[in-house]
């Protein structure tokens, strides 16, 4: 399966958060995944990726070319998409994802979140959302969109197009279990099972 991470790029936030980045990365390579992420090198995104790699998982980094021109590319992903700006970034990004993870993150990772659950939410994908948040950073978020919800600006099934996790183990069963509708079994493809 290849997941999309979306996370901080930030480097003056607290070490908890590239612990959980570096956990993110290390699982998906541990479950046999590749990592689509924002092709930085820098803080999250650099230790997701370099983590993935770690356990021998493969990394795909998209980066608009203004970010290569700052020299922030993560230069040691297995592919690196230089896009013309971050709208081509982020259509790249969908298009080569099965699913989505979501990490505490800045006005970037939300624009990403929000862009995605949108699309679930009208029906233009299936493709899993989840949230990480083990320390309840998007609970204002969560509180916000409920608020939305009750005055009318949302549709009923805003929540059904997103999960939320607090745990990496719990992200990753949430992934897994979406998706296994994308992947057809023997029977479905009419081979037979050894």
């Amino acid at each position: 399966m290849f997941i999309c991470v979306f996370l901080a790029s930030s480097q003056k936030i607290d070490a908890k958060y590239l612990t959980l980045a570096e956990e993110v990365g290390a699982e998906i390579a541990r479950r046999g995944h590749t990592l689509v992420s924002g092709g930085a090198r820098v803080s999250c995104m650099g230790a997701v990726a370099r983590a993935a790699r770690a356990g021998g998982g493969r990394t795909i980094g998209v980066i608009p070319q203004a970010l290569v021109d700052i020299e922030v590319a993560d230069e040691d992903s297995d592919e690196i998409v230089v896009t013309t700006d971050m709208r081509e970034r982020k259509g790249v990004m969908d298009a080569r994802s099965d699913a989505f993870l979501v990490l505490p993150g800045g006005i970037g990772t939300l624009e990403e979140l929000f862009e995605i659950w949108t699309a679930r939410t009208l029906g233009l994908h299936d493709k899993p959302l989840v949230v990480l948040d083990p320390w309840g950073l998007y609970a204002p978020l969560r509180q916000l969109v409920d608020n939305l919800h009750e005055a009318g600006f949302t549709r009923p099934d805003v929540f059904d197009a997103i999960s939320w996790a607090t745990t990496v183990e719990e992200a990753f069963q949430q992934l897994e279990k979406r998706t296994r509708h994308l992947v057809p079994s023997p029977e479905e493809i009419g081979e037979s099972t050894p």
